[in-house]
This record gives structure tokens, sequence and C-alpha cells, in this order.
């Protein structure tokens, strides 16, 4: 997000779409323009992450030069219509940049209207920390100068200096210096092992698994932050229990190797956050499910917290 920020050019009372709930990567980027006399416009949502077409073409106008959203919440999982809101975008004539860190790899993004893409390898994709990917759309590939220069990105010769920076071609442009061989190494073999099978069949697992471990604790009387059903349902499952305290859950599968993320919204409320991939199994949900079931049956109802928050 920063290269998209620091590399457009920017005028006093310029405005900028985007939602501060999201993950702070995809929301510093767009607040240090500020600085520049960027006017940022942010996204009210009724629920943390629904940021739909209408919601955003309220907050239009005909100052608005970029809309700067995530194909995905990272804490309620809400995936939104990339393709409905890049095509308002490109109807109002506003850039269009998505962060798909939270989608790359387990769903489809239709690029037909993106202007901008950035993801990091270490989620979805199962690639290593280090790694990632820029998409820069050809026809806005002239609008985007590089933040950083070096000798790799900028035509010369035998290696010779120019006088003149004349930017290399294509997505050279945007690699200054020396590669990362190691962890882009890690992502190509990420991207072969996502290859052998197909997209919407990962998709369809990933859907089935949150999809299972909703219906196995949804009768325990577990909350849920994220969409339990339609299209803006993503990988991530995100709940809570009203009257067990989240991070003693976090703790107890913790401890029995089971791996999930704690998460807060601003309030301050704790979330589970549990984002099972192509790989796991039925048996490891119903396993999850065991744990937390087994934990709300056993838990005191004189030491519930209020709101399961800590």
């Amino acid at each position: 997000m920063g290269i998209i920020a620091k590399g457009l050019e920017w005028r006093a009372g310029d405005e900028i779409v985007c939602y501060l709930e999201e993950y702070p990567a995809n929301v510093y980027p767009w607040l240090a323009l500020k600085r520049q006399g960027v006017k940022i416009v942010l996204l009210e949502p009724a629920h943390l992450g629904e940021i739909t077409p209408e919601l955003v073409s309220r907050a239009l106008t005909n100052r608005t030069k970029l809309v700067a959203l995530a194909t995905a919440n990272f804490c309620s999982g809400y995936r939104i219509d990339v393709q409905g809101i890049g095509a308002l975008c490109r109807e109002r004539g506003a850039l269009f940049c998505v962060d798909a860190i939270q989608t790359l790899g387990a769903f489809p993004v239709a690029l037909d209207h993106v202007d901008f893409l950035a993801a990091g390898a270490q989620k979805w994709m199962l690639g290593p920390s280090g790694a990632g990917i820029l998409f820069v759309k050809k026809s806005r590939r002239d609008l985007l100068d590089p933040p950083i220069i070096g000798g790799w990105n900028v035509q010369s010769p035998n290696f010779i200096a120019q006088r003149e920076i004349t930017y290399a071609a294509d997505g050279q442009k945007f690699e200054p210096g020396a590669y990362n061989h190691s962890a882009i190494a890690g992502l190509r073999a990420a991207v072969e092992l996502l290859l052998e099978t197909s997209l919407p069949q990962i998709s369809t697992k990933i859907l089935s698994l949150t999809r299972a471990l909703n219906e196995h604790i949804a009768p325990m009387g577990f909350e849920f932050l994220s969409p339990r059903a339609g299209d803006n349902r993503s990988g991530i499952l995100t709940f809570r229990h009203p009257k067990v305290v989240t991070g003693k859950l976090f703790e107890l599968l913790g401890q029995n190797d089971v791996v999930v993320s704690l998460r807060f919204d601003r309030a301050g409320s704790s979330w589970l956050r549990v984002s099972p991939h192509f790989y796991n199994t039925v048996t490891e949900i119903e396993r999850v499910a065991e744990l937390l079931n087994r934990a709300v049956s056993a838990w005191p109802t004189s030491s519930a917290a209020p709101n399961g928050c800590v």
C-alpha cells in the first residue's frame, strides 16, 4: 500500500475513501497523505467490515481520486464485492486499490476494475514472510512512480548510469534492487501447491469447514462477528461466547495445539478468529468445536465475563 500511496501524484483537495477498521497497513499510508492536503473520507458501515457498493457510492465525490479497501476485513472476515465496487469506481472516475492478503490464495479476485492490488505471501497463499505480490494495471503504470529508485528499475545500458532517469519497462519499474531470492522461491513453491488444486475447489472446501464449525458451536450460544451466509463469507470465522472469557478459550485451544487468533474490535471486545485452509479436515474442525463446547459447558456461571470481553 505504501508503494501506491507514495507513488501517485497528489494535490491538495484530492480525496481518498478508506476504512479505519482495516488492518493498519491499509490505513496509515493513506492517513499520512493528509500532510499533502489530501482529504481522507472514512467509511462507516453499520457492522464491522460490511462495506457495500451502496456505502462506497455515498462517499464518492468529484474530488475522489482513490478508493482503498481490503478484499476481506481482517477481523470480521466480511468479503466485499470487488467487482461491484470496482465498476462503481471506474464509472465515477476514481482509482481502486485493494489489499488482497485476506483472500488471495483462497478466493478469486476479479481484476476487471482493480487498478492496484497488493498482498503478502504469508497468509492464504501459504508463502514465506518477506515475499508478496504487487499488481499494477498496465493502463495505470505511468501514473505510478516507484518510491525507491535503484540500479535495477532505471534503464542503465551495460550498467552505465545515464543523465536522465527512464524507468524500466513492465513490473521491473517497481523492483529497485536485488531480489529476496529465497522468499521468492518459497512463494513459487506455495503457488505451485495451490495450483495443484483448482481455486474453486479450495474456496468450496474452506467455506465448508467454517460452515461446519459454525453449525457445531452455534447451539451452545456463541455469537458471530462474521457473515454466516451469503457471498460475503470468507475463510475467516470470528466469534465469542457471552458467558466465557475469550482469552481463556484462546489459551485452551493453544494448550491443545489448535492455532487461532485473538482479535479485538475498537470497543475492546475480544473475539476468536478461526481461519482454516483447504488442507484442514472436518475431523480437525469437529475437535475444535468439541473443545469449545466442552469449555462452555464447564464454565462456572458466576465467573461469566460481561459480553465475553476482557
